[in-house]
C-alpha cells in the first residue's frame, strides 16, 4: 500500500524576537484573537476544550503541548467534525527568531484556494511580527 503525502509549502517570517518570546505569545490560546485572522473572533474553554469564533463557524483548536522546542502544532476542528493538522515551528535566527508555518495541499483544492491560503497565513505571521516587534 502507497502512502499518500501532499504537496506543502513552508511559509517563514523573521521576527526581532527571542524564540522563547515569541513562543510564548504564539502558543497563548487566548493571544490566536490578535494575529490569527482566521480566528479574529472570541476565544475560550469550553470543557477543557478551547473553542473560538472563526469565519467557518465555531471551530476547536488543540495546540501541541507546551515543550523547549518551539513546536506550536495545532489541531482546527471544524463543526462538521473535519481535523486540519497545522505543524508550527519557532526557531532562533541569529538573535531573533523564524516562524515556519507548514501549509499542505489537501486534495480537491484548487491553486486559486492554495493561493489564498498561503496569503492569509503570510498575512497572519506579519502581524504575529508587528505585535511583537511593537511589544518588544
Amino acid at each position: 500500500m502507497k502512502t499518500a503525502t501532499y504537496p506543502a509549502k513552508i511559509i517563514s517570517i523573521s521576527i526581532s524576537r527571542s524564540p522563547a518570546a515569541v513562543y510564548t505569545f504564539a502558543c497563548n490560546p487566548k493571544n490566536l484573537p490578535k494575529w490569527a485572522s482566521g480566528l479574529s473572533g472570541s476565544i475560550k474553554q469550553v470543557g477543557g476544550q478551547w473553542v473560538a469564533e472563526s469565519p467557518m463557524g465555531k471551530v476547536k483548536i488543540k495546540f501541541a503541548r507546551k515543550n523547549s522546542f518551539g513546536i506550536l502544532d495545532h489541531d482546527v476542528t471544524l463543526e462538521s467534525g473535519a481535523t486540519f493538522y497545522n505543524p508550527m515551528r519557532v526557531q532562533p535566527n541569529g538573535n531573533g527568531s523564524e516562524v515556519l508555518f507548514t501549509l499542505y495541499r489537501l486534495p480537491k483544492v484548487s491553486d486559486k484556494a492554495y493561493a489564498a491560503d498561503a496569503k492569509h497565513i503570510r498575512k497572519d505571521l506579519a502581524k504575529l511580527k508587528s505585535l511583537l516587534e511593537k511589544s518588544g
